[in-house]
């Protein structure tokens, strides 16, 4: 990664995060996936690691505060819905992460920009990255400003989306959609796989994710944002 287009992720993601985000060694660290480290060029595995626990400090006092009523056993699961690896991939799309990451040949060849392990693990590194090169509190400011009103809507992702979109349709007279498999991109041992949740009217939204039924219910969330947005 030349220092040219370093300073442009910098650059890009700051303005994104409403935080500096620095063009240091650190930010190239948590761009670089392993299968383009080297001795000399290390990837982003440990950063996520501690990029994970940062994240979850942050998210659970957020989700604390949030919803001052709800007890332990009400906070767990939007805490888990907020800080699970395909929530950290999504937020990692919206901010174009992907086209941003250091990949080996083969993970490119593979998809590995749109793969939602790779860009979780590049989200919770860059988390990382921010919180070592600025501290704390811009480590807070950015993940708030980059999770947004998933926290709000935090109550609604814990639901099953599959159930939720059928309700939907049950509750009007309609049929619940049909899924149908639309692709799979990647190796054998990290799969990826393409959805298609399909309304008898032909309303239609995907969704993709390492395993058939994950993927069948990203595609049941987009589907059913997509209903409610045209009522």
């Amino acid at each position: 990664m030349s220092r040219r287009d370093l300073s442009r992720h910098a650059a890009e993601l700051s303005a994104r995060l409403g935080v500096t985000v620095h063009a240091s060694v650190t930010l190239e660290e948590a761009l670089t996936h392993p299968s383009a480290s080297s001795s000399a060029r290390p990837d982003n595995q440990r950063l996520e690691f501690l990029g994970d626990r940062v994240l979850g400090l942050v998210i659970a006092e957020a989700v604390f505060e949030a919803f001052p009523d709800a007890p332990e056993g009400r906070l767990a699961p939007r805490f888990n819905a907020l800080v699970r690896k395909e929530t950290c991939a999504e937020v990692a799309e919206t901010l174009g992460i992907g086209a941003m990451l250091r990949l080996g040949r083969s993970e490119t060849l593979a998809g590995g920009r749109r793969r939602p392990a790779v860009l979780g693990d590049a989200m919770e590194a860059l988390i990382a990255a921010i919180y070592l090169d600025n501290g704390m509190a811009d480590a807070r400011v950015a993940i708030l400003s980059a999770w947004g009103e998933r926290i709000a809507r935090a109550e609604r992702t814990t639901a099953d989306a599959k159930t939720a979109v059928q309700e939907w349709a049950q509750a009007r007279g309609l049929a619940p959609p049909a899924y149908l498999e639309r692709g799979r991109s990647g190796p054998d041992h990290a799969p990826v796989f393409t959805i298609a949740a399909r309304m008898a009217d032909g309303a239609e939204a995907e969704g993709a994710a390492s395993s058939k039924r994950a993927a069948q219910q990203e595609a049941a969330k987009a589907l059913l944002a997509l209903l409610e947005s045209r009522e």
